[in-house]
């Protein structure tokens, strides 16, 4: 059930009407069970992957906090523990990798074998990928070890745990929320409030808005430009290039504000999961601001107990490599995601070390980095070095993101943004000028965000004309959208 189909259009209201009615004692379980019915409508059957992983890490979690309270001897909880840990993260790996990651592996054993003149027949096994698996298995793995280094009490209400892992704004795209936020909302049921609901309907309006009117129209001209990428060159694959980077930041930033909103109206707040990450002015701080829930998981559970940035400068640039090519291969079973990965990697290497070497020369020539023009440099530079990575997460290859970018550069037909070539691409004149539309509202709107400004606030503060002319905008431009729309969120498939 897409968040953009008749479905969900008819089955939130009714999910929200239900819940706000029926008793305190039974809203998590109307809620619980509303979350399995919305999973349940891509593939019945996977329901029992999500189950599995839930009550693998429900009785994980009680196990290891009656292990904290019994009178064993402190070592020995200390190993009862981490061995609870280690099978309950075991188990959800193993589901996750065979689904996932299976053929890859063997396709890449099949590879290492060829090197030494050993051919291997190995079977291709029809696996289908369970949408959302990737994202509630982590929030699951990431409840066990919270609980495990003691952050958080295990949760003794099975239904109130479930809902925790199965919460159907976020289930199947995020954010990866944190046990320590998250759940521990559900542990009170919420009441109507006139503002909540309010404030999420226009959050939902304005995912709507950066789904329908600016990503579906980006995936268009990407998905034509892509799919036979040796007919174009020049600023025709730098265009695409370029929507594709809206196109990913509008589909994903979509779904998780239409995520927050639906939370929102039921009473419940979801973390913030982008922060402007194209106003970003070095790689490291676009990911403080791109994809936060899972670039702050990796950082807590996996590049900080890798050592983090302690010890040498080597050991620092071993566990970035290490996690960022497990944070490209989390999003797809490809050497391409992979190569994205190590890409983020080695652009956070040179920057760490051109860094101090930098400074020093703004320092000699008196560089005034505060200037709005060198901050502005900055981010474009940053842009480009993203919008270079973002060639290998689209392309269908290594090969074809090489040819992409080697193409990239034959900037001869530039006249084609004045003699129509732009409408060629897949999007008539209409399309594109609702496109650029949708862009500029975007960027308006992110740089209030980078100002520090509520614009959900400020909105309400300004006259009712204004603000009904500015809903009715989006409404318009939203409705003028429904022909081109249908299409998937492009997470869902990680």
């Amino acid at each position: 059930m897409l968040f953009n189909s008749l479905q969900f259009l008819i089955f939130f209201p009714l999910i929200v009407l239900i819940y706000f009615v029926v008793p305190d004692k039974i809203k998590r379980v109307w809620l619980l069970a509303a979350s399995y019915f919305f999973y349940m409508c891509w593939n019945a059957k996977y329901i029992f992957l999500l189950l599995f992983s839930t009550l693998v890490t429900y009785i994980s979690g009680l196990v290891i906090e009656k292990t904290k309270r019994s009178n064993l001897e402190d070592l020995y909880k200390i190993r009862c523990k981490k061995i609870i840990m280690i099978i309950s993260v075991i188990l959800n790996i193993m589901i996750l990798f065979y689904f996932k990651y299976f053929n890859f592996a063997l396709n890449i054993l099949t590879c290492l074998f060829r090197i030494i003149h050993i051919e291997l027949n190995n079977p291709v096994f029809d696996i289908v990928l369970p949408v959302g698996i990737s994202f509630y298995i982590f929030q699951a793995l990431g409840y066990i070890i919270d609980v495990y280094r003691g952050e958080i009490y295990a949760e003794k209400n099975f239904f109130q745990y479930a809902l925790f892992v199965s919460f159907f704004p976020q289930l199947v795209a995020g954010p990866i929320e944190r046990s320590k936020s998250l759940l521990k909302q559900f542990a009170r049921p919420t009441r109507f409030r006139y503002d909540a609901v309010r404030e999420g309907l226009l959050l939902m309006m304005w995912g709507y808005f950066l789904k329908l009117v600016i990503a579906d129209r980006c995936a268009v001209l990407v998905n034509r430009v892509y799919g036979d990428y040796t007919s174009y060159k020049g600023f025709q694959l730098i265009i695409a290039n370029v929507l594709f980077a809206f196109q990913i930041y509008c589909d994903f930033m979509g779904y998780s504000v239409i995520a927050k909103g639906a939370a929102k109206v039921l009473g419940y707040e979801l973390m913030e999961n982008f922060s402007q990450p194209y106003f970003a002015r070095t790689i490291k701080d676009f990911w403080r601001r791109w994809h936060i829930s899972l670039s702050s998981w990796l950082r807590d559970y996996l590049y900080i107990p890798l050592g983090g940035s302690k010890g040498s400068k080597l050991q620092k640039y071993r566990n970035l490599l290490i996690t960022f090519g497990i944070s490209g291969l989390w999003h797809g079973a490809d050497i391409t995601f992979f190569a994205w990965g190590g890409v983020h990697g080695l652009y956070q290497i040179i920057e760490d070390i051109l860094t101090p070497i930098m400074d020093k020369i703004y320092i000699k020539f008196r560089v005034d980095t505060e200037k709005f023009s060198w901050k502005f440099l900055r981010m474009i530079k940053t842009f480009f070095l993203v919008d270079i990575a973002w060639v290998f997460f689209r392309a269908d290859s290594v090969r074809a993101a090489f040819y992409i970018l080697k193409n990239s550069l034959n900037i001869s037909n530039i006249g084609l943004l004045l003699n129509g070539g732009l409408y060629q691409l897949g999007l008539n004149e209409r399309n594109i000028s609702i496109l650029f539309t949708g862009i500029f509202f975007l960027i308006l709107y992110s740089l209030m965000r980078e100002r520090k400004m509520d614009v959900l606030d400020w909105l309400s503060s300004q006259n009712v004309f204004f603000r009904y002319m500015v809903y009715w905008g989006i409404v318009t431009l939203i409705t003028f959208s429904l022909d081109i729309t249908g299409q998937e969120f492009i997470y869902f498939q990680f």
